[in-house]
């Protein structure tokens, strides 16, 4: 096994044995034909670079998954905004706000929505990185690599969470004044600072508000 017949063009068979190759007739009939290990997982630069394009897999989903939630977000704020901004309603309001908001989305911020979806995507990678190495490092009893390694997990974690709260305002900004991501990021940013009080609160409220939203679901469908 793992053996083949090179060069296997002109020869009648592609059948190899390594313990007959030399008793067999197959020189004859072929006479340029070697008999050559190959290892197991073949010899093509897909098999090489294996691991690099499952790590390359593995951030395009991350990347993706991101952009998707990016463009549910923008949309329902443009939505919100076409309301929320209508002068006289339903007048000034769009026949169907969520498929305009969609629509100017697509149009005109996608790549603010893949910009901020790739910064998020770069932490959620090096979370999993993290993660793979801790796993490796559970067999060795090395206690300074697993405090440096809980402190960097822990450290990303908080990023992560910071990153998809910023850009979720972000997206808001983006949605509303139609500006690019970093210009969206800064304007959301400094709101939330002078405003720290009113968010704290209105986010436990929210809080409250989608757990009482929960209990109802899931007793009425209980």
């Amino acid at each position: 096994p793992g053996a083949r017949l090179w060069p296997p063009p002109r020869c009648p068979s592609f059948c190899c044995p390594l313990q007959t190759f030399n008793t067999s007739n197959v020189t004859k009939l072929c006479p340029d034909a070697q008999c050559l290990f190959a290892f197991y997982g073949g010899e093509t630069a897909y098999h090489k670079y294996l691991i690099v394009l499952q790590f390359f897999n593995v951030f395009m989903f991350f990347w993706l998954v991101n952009l998707v939630i990016a463009l549910g977000q923008v949309t329902l704020a443009g939505a919100f905004a076409s309301y929320y901004w209508a002068f006289k309603k339903p007048d000034d309001m769009p026949a169907f706000p969520l498929f305009s908001a969609f629509g100017r989305a697509l149009r005109y911020h996608t790549g603010s929505l893949a910009f901020g979806s790739l910064i998020l995507a770069i932490v959620q990678v090096i979370r999993v990185m993290l993660e793979y190495l801790d796993h490796r490092l559970k067999a060795a009893d090395n206690k300074f690599a697993k405090f440096l390694l809980s402190c960097l997990k822990c450290c990303f974690w908080c990023l992560e969470k910071f990153i998809k709260f910023l850009n979720r305002n972000a997206y808001i900004m983006i949605a509303i004044y139609g500006t690019n991501f970093c210009t969206s990021a800064r304007n959301a940013f400094f709101l939330l600072m002078r405003n720290i009080i009113r968010v704290a609160v209105l986010d436990k409220v929210t809080d409250f508000l989608f757990f009482l939203g929960k209990l109802l679901i899931v007793g009425s469908v209980g």
